[in-house]
């Protein structure tokens, strides 16, 4: 599990180009390994958790799916977003693991015992997992802070549920999804990101580069060079959305 979690997020990027294009996003299993094992392609957390829960599966781990809300980067007062985050836990004879392959704000490398309040160091991130209330909250270690990355309970999830959720993302107008750019690969030499415009390396040893894209030429070569992506279709349309900065 651990070098299958490690290896994923280097091969399968997080990516949201077919909501931006205003295509669908199916969740079956065919044509969830035409498109991110066959198709040269990526996808966001519905797409990537379901297919390495199903890669689990065949391999003879026990999967179940939880439903989180999204607090990374979330202003202090801001509403609650919807569940609309799917994640995966894990049972095997060491206990209950949390594993995630699809959380593009911040992937991670390696899953999670879930044991409150402790601290796990990862080979991308230091993380805990903090109990309250009933909610189980996801943190990551930035500098001396601790930075909310996601809430939920360990309610199951059901495949409709992420149908009707994977809906609301890919087709509301306000989704995030429908609006912004997001690309990101994990590799064990550094995170690569792409937000909207921004271009941004952060290499092990601790460099970073960053770039702002001038064209839709441009996006087109990152997204082959640098995310091993092959563009789906003309990314003008795209790219004339994006804000600059």
């Amino acid at each position: 599990m651990r070098a299958l979690h490690a290896l994923h997020p280097a091969a399968i990027v997080f990516e949201n180009l077919d909501p931006l294009l205003g295509r669908p996003v199916p969740l079956d299993l065919p044509a969830l390994q035409a498109k991110l094992v066959a198709g040269r392609r990526g996808g966001y957390c519905f797409e990537q958790n379901t297919l390495f829960k199903a890669v689990l599966e065949k391999l003879g781990f026990t999967v179940s799916t939880l439903a989180a809300r999204v607090r990374w980067m979330v202003p202090a007062g801001a509403p609650p977003n919807p569940r609309a985050h799917m994640l995966l836990k894990v049972e095997i004879d060491a206990g209950a693991f949390l594993a995630d392959v699809g959380f593009g704000g911040l992937l991670t490398s390696a899953p999670l015992k879930f044991t409150a309040d402790v601290e796990q160091e990862t080979p991308s991130a230091v993380l805990r997992l903090i109990e309250s209330d009933g909610f189980v909250t996801l943190q990551a270690r930035l500098a001396s802070d601790w930075q909310d990355v996601y809430r939920f309970t360990m309610e199951p999830q059901v495949p409709i549920d992420f149908e009707v959720a994977n809906w609301f993302t890919s087709t509301h107008p306000k989704s995030r999804f429908r609006n912004v750019l997001m690309v990101q690969r994990l590799r064990p030499e550094g995170r690569v990101s792409l937000l909207n415009r921004r271009l941004v390396r952060r290499c092990a040893n601790g460099r970073v580069d960053e770039k702002l894209l001038a064209s839709a030429g441009e996006l087109a070569e990152i997204l082959k060079s640098e995310f091993d992506l092959d563009p789906p279709g003309e990314l003008d349309s795209v790219f004339a959305r994006l804000p600059a900065s």
